[in-house]
């Protein structure tokens, strides 16, 4: 198991802590540096800024969004990041959800399965340099009866087949990043709840004779962001991180669509995440974060003191965990950077 550095968003107010945590788990070996985007800073952007100012860390996309840009454009960006950096880059895509899909791209979100399936086949026949034909139900290229022609990348770049993550949440999801994935980027992830995803995973696998007989899991990497806090008192880093969960349990999606809730549910929370959706929904921000059971944050993150997360840490691993990718969870850059080192060092003692 590796370790990642999930960096978030950028143009909160801290992009320059964010260059000097991603310099420092450059230092420390981390394998992969992630960025994120929603409706603000956009992820190819921010991952040149870190590639220029890193050497070796590889540089992920978690992740890039599929209704925001087309396949062939997407393409074209990995391509050329993967070119600049030497071969850092990794290419992480989503659907997003309905509210940023139709509301910010104007895309409609449905059939986000067979959107997906097929952005991904024409991202990797543009990558591999073929010429560029599709006929698909959600893309046709080149269009039919216009000027359009087939046309090929330009780029030459270091890899052929760019490592893909996909953001998946629900069991189809997870099946079909087992299918067409190198790679799946996980939220919420509990190593203790992790059994029925993973198999969902593992029979994507096994459907399109990926990895091997014995280990289907064999050249695909899980890799959820954890939320990390580093403390002595276990309640008060709970609460730390408790308006980041009820602002994905309440409030990213509709009341019939929340993608975030139903994993809640799943887990078996299924009171409490009605509980913190009513309350968010509400604009009781603060009362639907108190309203996140310690328990739920305690199987989705990593806190406490360095001791008992160091032995947490074995659950990770043996739940099939390739790259863990930690988010921070502290005041300011010292706090972020003590939270890098230490999972740095937690991890070499952990290993030996």
């Amino acid at each position: 198991m590796e370790l990642g550095v999930n960096l978030g968003y950028f143009g909160m107010g801290v992009d320059r802590d964010n260059v000097a945590v991603a310099q420092e788990a450059d230092r420390l070996g981390y394998a992969v540096a992630w960025a994120a985007e929603a409706y603000g800073s956009d992820v190819p952007t921010v991952l040149s800024w870190i590639g220029a100012l890193t050497s070796n860390i590889d540089l992920g996309a978690a992740v890039m969004q599929i209704p925001g840009r087309t396949p062939a454009m997407t393409a074209m960006t990995a391509a050329t990041l993967d070119t600049l950096s030497g071969g850092r880059f990794r290419l992480g895509l989503g659907v997003s959800g309905p509210q940023v899909s139709e509301g910010w791209h104007g895309v409609p979100f449905a059939a986000p399965l067979g959107r997906t399936r097929e952005y991904v086949d024409i991202v990797r026949m543009a990558l591999r340099r073929d010429t560029v034909a599709y006929a698909g139900r959600h893309f046709t290229l080149p269009l039919a009866d216009g000027p359009g022609k087939a046309l090929k990348l330009t780029v030459h770049p270091p890899r052929s087949h760019l490592p893909i993550y996909l953001a998946a949440v629900g069991p189809k999801n997870l099946e079909l990043a087992g299918e067409i994935a190198d790679g799946w980027h996980a939220i919420f992830f509990s190593p203790e709840h992790s059994g029925g995803l993973v198999e969902s995973v593992v029979t994507g696998r096994r459907r399109a004779g990926r990895g091997t007989e014995e280990d289907p899991l064999t050249g695909f990497d899980i890799a959820p962001s954890v939320p990390v806090v580093i403390a002595d008192d276990v309640e008060a880093a709970a609460d730390l991180i408790r308006p980041y969960a009820a602002l994905y349990i309440g409030g990213m999606g509709s009341r019939e669509q929340n993608f975030y809730n139903q994993l809640a549910c799943r887990m078996g929370f299924e009171e409490a995440a009605a509980q913190v959706q009513d309350l968010f929904l509400a604009k009781r921000h603060r009362d639907a974060a108190a309203a996140v059971p310690f328990e739920f944050i305690d199987a989705t993150a990593l806190i406490g003191p360095r001791e008992r997360i160091r032995d947490r840490l074995h659950r990770y691993a043996e739940a099939g965990v390739g790259t863990l990718s930690v988010a921070p969870f502290a005041g300011g850059l010292e706090e972020r950077l003590h939270v890098v080192r230490t999972m740095a060092e937690v991890m070499g003692q952990t290993v030996a």
